[in-house]
């Protein structure tokens, strides 16, 4: 049986009609967009499976980037992921890459004006990542991300594990954590990144939802 019709045989039929109608990667990305941030509140830390991300109807950046890897995979395509990493005081992105006319471009959910949606115009994986770095600072401006993973399959786990399971999935980001991640440029030029200036931290200031817990929440 294909890996898309296993997957389908797993939803149920409220689920199949979500997911049949996010055919492109622009639809999931809109469906994203109009979600609540899971700003993961006192008794709901964790990371939800897709089937928990539509119960719960919000989403955090890895919720988001895994459910847009099974929407994609609901329609024949690879289902990836691609991580982020980051100095010690900012917070790693997950991110779902995807390929549309031979071009890299990206699916990606924040409650920030920065680190979102990819138009698929890049060559290569390494020039999607590179295309976050301007983006990616802490509130000193301090440009913060290191290195990335590149894009990898989530395939290789069985489906009951990560797509229609209701258990917590952090395991998931643990093991993303270990897979080869790459510097998103030489250590020299690392050195000389300019700070975010002030209007760009202003940027960073607006968020799409409020925290109910009136918490900084970063960008996932």
């Amino acid at each position: 049986m294909r890996y898309n019709d296993q997957l389908k045989a797993l939803l149920t039929p409220a689920e199949r009609k979500v997911f049949a109608k996010l055919n492109t990667p622009q639809k999931i990305q809109a469906y994203l967009d109009k979600l609540p941030i899971n700003f993961e509140v006192a008794g709901e830390e964790g990371i939800y499976s897709p089937r928990e991300v539509l119960k719960k109807k919000k989403a955090q950046c890895m919720e988001g980037a895994l459910f847009a890897a099974a929407a994609l995979a609901y329609h024949g395509r690879e289902p990836l992921i691609m991580d982020f990493r980051t100095v010690p005081k900012d917070e790693d992105h997950v991110i779902a890459p995807f390929k549309q006319n031979g071009l890299w471009g990206a699916i990606s959910k924040t409650n920030h004006s920065v680190l979102r949606w990819r138009d698929p115009i890049y060559k290569s994986s390494r020039e999607l990542a590179a295309s976050y770095f301007h983006e990616y600072y802490l509130w000193t401006g301090k440009k913060s991300l290191v290195d990335y993973s590149g894009p990898v399959s989530i395939k290789k786990f069985a489906l009951t594990k990560w797509l229609t399971t209701d258990q917590d999935l952090d395991w998931m980001a643990t093991w993303l954590n270990t897979v080869n991640h790459y510097p998103v440029g030489p250590k020299k030029a690392l050195g000389k990144r300019r700070a975010a200036y002030p209007i760009e931290l202003k940027a960073l200031a607006i968020e799409e939802f409020k925290n109910p817990e009136k918490r900084s929440a970063r960008r996932g």
